[in-house]
């Protein structure tokens, strides 16, 4: 499911990827809210978005993620890069080991498709979030 194309907003910090995804989910359904959501933000050159997209909506706990459905859009639309973001609904944005293992999957993929993956975000509550990259796992 596309979310948003062409916004046009530039990223250059997880704060950004905050910013806006925060955003999207505010309009969710509370119930929504309460579950993972793992999205893909397509960058051109520039970092601009060219689009954002819903890859997987989960559960509490989880959501069920693989490069394929990660990279389709993005290999779709040729972008440059990617910046993949999801929420933790407890708020804690400590990465699991999930979350290392996906991000580097991930990183992986994206250099064999030739699209950079540049960060992992994720967000938890009242603007608490945690970069992958500021971490050192990309």
């Amino acid at each position: 499911m596309i979310i948003k194309e062409n916004t046009g907003e530039k990223v250059s910090s997880a704060a950004d990827v905050l910013q806006v995804l925060s955003a999207m989910l505010a309009t969710e359904s509370e119930i929504d809210r309460e579950k993972e959501h793992f999205w893909v933000l397509g960058l051109n050159t520039k970092n601009a978005i060219k689009f954002v997209d819903l890859v997987s909506l989960g559960t509490l706990t989880a959501s069920l993620i693989h490069p394929r459905e990660t990279f389709r859009l993005a290999v779709h639309r040729g972008v440059a890069s990617i910046i993949v973001a999801h929420n933790h609904p407890s708020g804690d944005t400590a990465p699991s080991r999930e979350d290392i293992a996906i991000t580097e999957r991930l990183r992986d993929a994206g250099e064999i498709l030739g699209i950079k993956l540049l960060d992992h975000v994720i967000i938890g509550n009242e603007g608490a979030h945690t970069s992958m990259l500021e971490k050192g796992y990309l």
